[in-house]
């Protein structure tokens, strides 16, 4: 029965209720002006823009390789991939072949992102609902990813890993042992989180028919990463477009029914035990083979030279020197590349005049294509529900407004 509103009636009316900027609640400096009837949502109108901070034009003035700290700065929470995929596109404009070593290495990384960011967004999707349990099992999972990260290029979190045409190095032996300790531990924390919220009542009551989508609707906004596979459709960039050796890999892809907020949080626990699985396929495919230590390729115009070679060699003395001043050998053209990234296909479109930065740069953000969608996904939901929304979607801010 629709409700009749009476003039001068407190109750009658809509109210106005600003979701954000304020960071917890919306997981970072986006708002959404709502249009409530009560607790109800009638509408909602979001707005993005408050850390916008001109990634692609500050791209556009840099030579390549300065570009991959900015690229560390999209999604914050697995940046390896961005820059694993910033690096790629680099390599097919340039033509360079990367060797398989240096490929599986580069997976090993960009899983342990991927496991990562999925335990940020899962276990604070049960903070949202009131469980604060899961989220202190996971974080020590996650400082482990931090501390082999660390052990591999001396950072953590914006890691500014890798280098165009590889690894800046091999892993350390010291590397190797925080690697093999996590993969024993992590299975085991993985499974303890799961029984606190995969069977979990209330959890579910939360979750379950709240968010929720079509195959049809989420392809229409062209949604990818775990809210599209939420839906049921089975798109996953490692497998339609494979990169780095994933097509040497068996793995699953998780796919649920009713794109709702337990789909994707169900969607991304299995995401992470199929990151493990691939994880030690790439260490098996490495040691299978101990007496190859190649993690680069041999482009000595791209890649940097080691230190010592340059204060004793004079052509990796003008090498270096080219290299950091920016002046590479680029040909005109243009190129799209895409990794599958925590929340989705991250895609660079490049556009070369052969200069020696990039004339036009494009970064495919999968946060602001998915989050379009909001506004309908809460219509008619409760503010509790928006909430969850979306943090089950994972929307990152950095990666909305880049």
């Amino acid at each position: 029965m629709p409700r009749i509103f009476v003039d001068n009636d407190p109750q009658s009316q809509l109210t106005t209720l600003n979701l954000g900027p304020t960071h917890p609640a919306t997981h970072g400096v986006f708002q959404n002006v709502l249009k409530m009837d009560g607790e109800r949502i009638v509408s909602g109108e979001p707005t993005i823009g408050y850390i916008h901070r001109a990634f692609e034009k500050l791209a556009e003035h840099r030579p390549y390789y300065q570009i991959t700290p900015i690229t560390d700065r999209l999604n914050y929470c697995s940046s390896p991939i961005n820059n694993m995929g910033w690096h790629m596109t680099v390599e097919k404009l340039l033509n360079i072949e990367v060797p398989k070593r240096a490929q599986y290495m580069r997976v090993i990384i960009m899983e342990l992102s991927r496991i990562a960011d999925h335990l940020i967004c899962n276990s604070i999707l049960g903070v949202d609902t009131g469980a604060l349990t899961g989220f202190l099992y996971c974080m020590e999972q996650r400082e482990y990813i931090y501390e082999i990260f660390e052990e591999v290029c001396g950072s953590r979190l914006t890691t500014n890993i890798g280098r165009i045409g590889g690894m800046e190095r091999d892993f350390t032996p010291t590397a190797w042992a925080k690697l093999k300790k996590f993969l024993e531990d992590f299975p085991k924390t993985l499974k303890e989180f799961e029984n606190l919220f995969n069977r979990n009542r209330i959890f579910m009551d939360r979750t379950i028919d709240v968010g929720g989508y079509s195959a049809e609707f989420a392809m229409q906004y062209g949604f990818t990463g775990p809210c599209l596979r939420a839906a049921g459709v089975d798109y996953d960039v490692r497998v339609q477009n494979p990169y780095s050796g994933y097509e040497d890999f068996e793995f699953d892809i998780p796919i649920g029914t009713n794109g709702d907020t337990y789909d994707r949080f169900m969607v991304r626990n299995e995401e992470m035990w199929q990151s493990v699985r691939i994880i030690k396929q790439a260490i098996a495919k490495i040691t299978a083979n101990p007496a190859d230590k190649t993690y680069h390729a041999n482009v000595p115009w791209v890649y940097l030279p080691p230190k010592h070679e340059v204060y004793e060699n004079m052509e990796a003395l003008i090498y270096h020197f080219k290299i950091v001043m920016g002046e590479l050998d680029v040909p005109i053209g243009e190129v799209y590349h895409a990794v599958e990234g925590g929340n989705g296909e991250v895609g660079y479109y490049l556009v070369s005049d052969g200069g020696r930065m990039p004339f036009r740069l494009h970064f495919r953000r999968p946060s602001f294509i998915n989050y379009q969608a909001y506004p309908e996904l809460i219509k008619g939901q409760l503010l509790s529900d928006a909430i969850i929304t979306m943090s089950s979607m994972n929307v990152i801010a950095g990666e909305l407004d880049a």
